[in-house]
């Protein structure tokens, strides 16, 4: 089947390390179930993965990729929960928590195999391009804002770094859930953006905002972070899913304890918060924010864009 797998690591060209080509059909595994991916979206985590982050030399290759939607044996239409191991279903109960392409082959491909448990229907309302933009960014995006921060309609909410999949995630739920969103970028033209997916005002990186917030996205790390810190409410909480531009140092301790700031790191979702989002999706009439759709053999090209940061929402990949 065709799969689009990391051959090498590359930390400085990501892109480079992967390769589009014929890779061997998922194994047949009790409780698992395989699909016939339809699109796949890319996410940072792939580009890790390109530089070495979280896989051993020893992993290689493997068919990257952790969201995918497609079609079940029975012809249900379905979204793929990446969690690996979560909560023990279709593999080992001592099993620690991965995602896919960490230790199973992922969503970049004709064909993946996942534990049945790991499948959730897709609305019929969505497209699967849309609905493989939610498992990674969309649904960390959800647990950041509803779960992490618990916030509710009226609560205030800055999301650094507007653009990325997550962020124009975070902007476009928050905004229909009734929050007051603030988003920032360096780019002008993705401050723009984000007005238009319904923030209520976006400023430059490090401007000061109107009043403090109830909490903050915060997803780019050591360029941001100061200013995460010093816009958060006193007891607010900055809620933390990434580190693009590196840790920030220094932390800013002293006004974490002194503002009794709470700071949440998350990591996907479980299950039943995806469950959440796809109701929300079909309810609402939101739909993710599509930056392109590139066919699995330009696979190369889609992770490069994702790369460079000049994407604004999800860059797809569909899959014959």
């Amino acid at each position: 089947m065709l799969a689009a797998y990391a051959a090498r690591f590359s930390a400085e060209t990501p892109a480079s390390a992967l390769d589009v080509g014929e890779r061997p059909e998922p194994e047949a595994r009790e409780n698992w179930t395989t699909v016939e991916v339809r699109a796949a979206s890319v996410n940072h985590h792939d580009v890790w993965s390109l530089q070495g982050v979280g896989l051993a030399a020893k992993s290689l290759p493997i068919i990257l990729g952790t969201d995918a939607a497609g079609v079940a044996p029975d012809g249900t239409e379905v979204v793929i929960h990446s969690v690996i191991g979560a909560d023990g279903h279709g593999v080992g109960p001592r099993e620690t928590r991965s995602m896919l392409s960490e230790r199973y082959q992922g969503t970049f491909a004709q064909r993946v195999s996942v534990p049945t448990a790991n499948l959730l229907a897709k609305p019929a309302e969505l497209s699967f391009e849309e609905a493989s933009c939610l498992p990674t960014a969309w649904l960390t995006a959800y647990r950041m804002l509803f779960v992490a921060a618990d916030l509710r309609p009226g609560n205030s909410v800055l999301i650094q770094g507007a653009g990325g999949g997550l962020s124009s995630a975070a902007i476009a739920l928050g905004a229909a859930a009734g929050l007051e969103v603030y988003a920032t970028s360096r780019s002008a033209d993705k401050r723009e953006r984000a007005m238009a997916l319904g923030a209520a005002a976006v400023f430059e990186p490090g401007e000061r905002l109107p009043a403090r917030v109830d909490a903050v996205i915060e997803s780019v790390g050591k360029a941001t972070w100061a200013h995460s810190v010093s816009s958060v409410k006193a007891g607010g909480t900055i809620a933390v899913a990434g580190l693009t531009t590196g840790d920030p140092e220094p932390a800013n301790l002293t006004r974490v304890f002194f503002q009794e700031i709470r700071i949440q790191g998350v990591t996907m979702g479980a299950r039943e918060d995806l469950a959440a989002l796809l109701s929300f999706m079909a309810r609402t009439g939101l739909r993710p924010t599509i930056d392109s759709v590139l066919p699995l053999a330009q696979a190369r090209e889609a992770v490069a864009r994702v790369a460079s940061g000049e994407h604004f929402g999800k860059v797809v990949l569909a899959v014959d």
